[in-house]
């Protein structure tokens, strides 16, 4: 769940527009080098982790705020209230990681709110379909459950064609491209 936050600037507002001014020239330059390095099919590494950018994490806690920057001097944009969410680092920043959820939302979060536990929601290929959870890494497997787009799981591990989630009263095999939080043909172990 997303709560909307709004607070009032302590500040004129011309100093509020040459703020998010600053701020989303800075958002767009990183948008523009982190997309031209991704088409052309580079997997940097963060600055300051040394870890692969993109990649894909959860959050820690269940609260986490979200910022339009890297700092605390940043807005807070909206508040996650779910612990265990997958979310995609798109870039870093000292210790702050810029964000993108799995409904497209991106944000500055700071480093210590994220967790390298991997985590997955299933999305169903159209509006109300349900997504088949089976025994066995196999089509022809049996369907143990039907998921809802939505539904939140711990991965376990994936094949690159197939992942096996669990979550709160479920354990077996989902289709790979039918889960945000792990990238097409990725092997997770």
């Amino acid at each position: 769940m997303i709560h909307q936050i709004r607070q009032a600037p302590a500040y004129g507002l011309a100093a509020k527009m040459h703020a998010r001014l600053a701020g989303a020239a800075l958002v767009l330059a990183i948008l523009l080098i982190a997309t031209a390095s991704h088409a052309a099919g580079d997997m940097g590494t963060g600055s300051k982790s040394g870890l692969p950018v993109p990649r894909f994490v959860s959050l820690k806690p269940d609260k986490v705020n979200v910022r339009n920057g890297p700092t605390r001097d940043h807005e807070v944009t909206w508040v996650y209230t779910r612990a265990g969410l997958p979310v995609e680092i798109t870039a870093e920043s000292e210790n702050w990681r810029r964000i993108r959820d799995w409904e497209g939302a991106e944000g500055w979060v700071y480093h210590s709110m994220l967790s390298g536990r991997r985590t997955a929601v299933v999305k169903s290929k159209e509006k109300d379909a349900l997504v088949p959870l089976r025994a066995k890494a196999d089509a022809a497997s049996e369907i143990t459950a039907q998921l809802q787009s939505g539904v939140l799981g711990q991965v376990k591990n994936c094949s690159g064609a197939w992942c096996r989630i669990v979550g709160a009263g479920f354990d077996g095999w989902v289709d790979q491209d039918r889960l945000w939080g792990v990238y097409p043909n990725e092997k997770v172990e």
